[in-house]
């Protein structure tokens, strides 16, 4: 009973310890996390290299995808950029098993260990800001440390009971084919299920090395544990992923599928990998070598998915579809736990919203409104509202508060113009009076709704991979810029409609009110084409607005 208490209560104390030391570097790393994720992830290549530092550094894959599936939500990333950095993820997170291969299965810590939870923990509750985070990093990973001599010490009792030959033969270790497939089989399910019920790969890992370095199991076996162990990782990705968005169930699969295929390839090499680790733990510590199998097979796994990262973007994408409507698809929950991501989405979400509305608008003026198109962008935009208040924190840095401000004044006027839109659907504008004013109003409405649904579109598209930049070259373009001469035109065009229609609508409605006064037309009629050039006025003002906005142009 207490090799089973000891046993049980390392493992809780090295999660517990992983979750505030994650927790605390998350916190260190701050904006820099999706900073350096989104700029990072130009080629799948960078992607999967930063992936993996990034996770090294923050010690959590989970912390990587869940930024990855936001930023990918958000239209920051491709779908195939985004798989680059799970790749990485993959690799980074097997630095924990070379962290106890190295120092937490040889000695007790314990008394270096506590002097450590006491500094952290001070820093913890006395701290503000990184201070704070730095104490919680310091506290988890003392904690990490007692839980690892805590758990070598269980394993010491559980090696008196437990011996390699009490566990199924592998291949290579003189049994038959058969029966040495069936018994690699039967310890990768055990490690799978250690990994799905601990939740953690890590912690399943570290049981492992601290059950060979007891002398509990093989190497061999060992090897078979931690292919296991590695499948198990996508267990908690797959459940999270279940009522979760197409995006995060896209990354969820091919989570899964890419630590399938890892498996796989550990699997068939296993007859020639073992009996090379046997051989070289004679010179070389074999918990160190079971550190380096893990990575490896990881590695390898991902040289061979990277080649084929395209393809296997368009077979993930097929098994599943797009279904959430084309107005909300990137308000995925996800990205509010990243405030840069959270904007992105919105402000994508009014793109798509205002050419919506654009469209229907230019065609209300040749036909009847489509008053449907208009409501679904309506009730887009309110939920993009709602989503923008659910974020969990404010930006940080100076720019991405502006970008915030911006998209706010941009969500602010797509809501007017679908108000003025929704009322003008009682309007029938093409039954407007035919007189030159009137005539010339129609045809500058109808631009503007052409130049914003240019604008909007490039705004909502969603950044193709972009291209190497070679050394000396300039930086890419920001704001307009950035979205190439056909817009840098139409946002001109779109200023000169709306500033025209305004000066046009003031003269209008002098003409129309004296020729009242005249006798030339009735009270009704003339306050009534008033009204009309001043809804079409209204449509162009803020759609102009909310198109400035957009591109995060200055008031």
């Amino acid at each position: 009973m207490s090799t089973l208490i000891s046993v049980l209560g390392g493992v809780g104390l090295f999660l517990l310890g992983m979750s505030v030391m994650t927790n605390g570097l998350k916190a260190l790393a701050g904006p820099r996390l999706r900073a350096t994720l989104r700029k990072a992830a130009a080629t799948p290549l960078s992607g999967t290299f930063w992936g993996a530092f990034v996770t090294l550094i923050v010690q959590s894959s989970s912390a990587t995808t869940m930024t990855t599936i936001g930023l990918v939500s958000a239209g920051l990333l491709t779908f195939s950029q985004g798989l680059g950095l799970v790749f990485g993820a993959n690799i980074g997170t097997t630095g924990t098993a070379w962290l106890i291969a190295l120092i937490g299965v040889r000695v007790s810590l314990t008394a270096s260990a506590l002097p450590m939870i006491f500094v952290g923990a001070l820093l913890t509750l006395l701290g503000k800001g990184r201070l704070s985070a730095a104490g919680s990093t310091l506290a988890g990973f003392a904690l990490i440390l007692i839980g690892l001599t805590t758990l070598q010490q269980g394993m010491g009792g559980v090696a008196e009971q437990l011996h390699p030959a009490n566990l199924p033969a592998v291949l290579g270790s003189g049994v038959g084919w058969w029966a040495g497939l069936l018994g690699v089989l039967s310890l990768t399910l055990i490690g799978l299920a250690m990994t799905a019920v601990m939740q953690s790969s890590t912690a399943a890992v570290a049981v492992t090395l601290a059950a060979y370095f007891a002398g509990a199991v093989g190497l061999d076996q060992a090897c078979a544990l931690i292919i296991g162990q590695n499948i198990g990782t996508a267990t908690s990705s797959a459940m999270a992923a279940i009522g979760a968005s197409s995006t995060a169930k896209r990354l969820a699969l091919a989570y899964v599928l890419f630590k399938i295929v890892a498996a796989s390839i550990a699997l068939a090499l296993f007859p020639i990998t073992t009996p090379l680790l046997l051989h070289l733990a004679d010179t070389i510590d074999g918990v160190t070598l079971l550190a380096a199998y893990h990575t490896g097979f990881n590695v390898v796994g991902v040289t061979v998915m990277l080649p084929l990262i395209d393809k296997f973007t368009r077979f993930v994408e097929r098994i599943l579809p797009e279904r959430e409507a084309p107005g909300t698809r990137f308000l995925d929950r996800a990205a509010l736990e990243t405030p840069l991501a959270a904007e992105e989405a919105v402000r994508r979400t009014v793109a798509h919203s205002l050419a919506t509305m654009c469209g229907s608008i230019n065609s209300a003026l040749v036909a009847g409104l489509d008053v449907a198109s208009i409501a679904n962008a309506s009730d887009a935009l309110r939920q993009a509202r709602e989503f923008m208040s659910e974020v969990s924190a404010p930006p940080v840095s100076k720019e991405e508060r502006q970008r915030l401000t911006h998209t706010l004044y941009a969500l602010t006027y797509a809501s007017r113009l679908a108000e003025v839109a929704s009322d003008t659907g009682e309007l029938d504008l093409g039954a407007i009076p035919s007189g030159i004013e009137d005539l010339r109003a129609r045809e500058l409405c109808v631009e503007a709704m052409q130049n914003a649904l240019v604008i909007a579109t490039a705004v909502g598209a969603v950044p193709p991979r972009a291209p190497k930049r070679k050394r000396g070259t300039p930086a890419p373009p920001k704001g307009l810029a950035a979205h190439g001469p056909l817009t840098e035109h139409a946002m001109i065009e779109l200023e000169y409609c709306a500033h025209t229609l305004e000066e046009l609508r003031k003269v209008h409605r002098e003409t129309m009110l004296s020729s009242v006064g005249g006798g030339a037309m009735n009270a009704d009629n003339a306050l009534a084409r008033v009204d009309a050039i001043r809804r079409l006025e209204a449509l162009a003002y803020n759609a102009w607005r909310s198109s400035t906005h957009l591109v995060d142009q200055a008031s």
